[in-house]
């Protein structure tokens, strides 16, 4: 498979806090990425059971689509998800291992979009089976924008 790009690192001191973009981020195999809600176990879902609470992952191009198919601006930081790629099939990475830069990860689920993130219930609507991937962090490591994504 091609590789993919790593396009914008992205996170959130608390569930609802602002989203704050960052040039790198220190990940933490089965804990997530430093400074992070959910590395810190504050996130919104962060008390529900089950894997993939890690880091999350968007295409840019299905945010792309998404804007143009619901006629409106939508930012990258407005999905919420950790990492924005580019010219990588994330759907395809569920039961998967890849790497980000040098940090393994393995695909868990999709993100589908929920309200929290959501709340315009078109563009909502026009995330699902679209709306990124839920990962597990396997091996610690510094993620930097620029970074390949490799599937292996």
């Amino acid at each position: 498979m091609a590789d993919g790009t790593v396009v914008l690192i992205t996170i959130a001191k608390a569930g609802g806090e602002a989203i704050a973009s960052i040039d790198q981020v220190r990940a933490v195999a089965g804990r997530g990425l430093e400074g992070d809600r959910y590395f810190n176990k504050v996130g919104t879902f962060s008390s529900s059971p089950g894997g993939g609470r890690d880091v999350t992952l968007i295409e840019s191009e299905a945010i792309a689509d998404v804007a143009r198919d619901c006629g409106r601006e939508l930012d990258y930081k407005d999905t919420r998800r950790n990492i924005v790629t580019r010219g990588v099939a994330l759907n395809d990475l569920i039961d998967k291992e890849f790497r980000v830069g040098d940090v393994r990860m393995r695909g868990v689920r999709l993100c589908e979009p929920c309200k929290v993130s959501f709340p315009d219930a078109d563009v909502k609507k026009a995330l699902v089976n679209r709306g990124g991937l839920r990962a597990d962090i396997l091996s610690d490591g510094v993620i930097s924008i620029g970074d390949s994504v490799h599937v292996q």
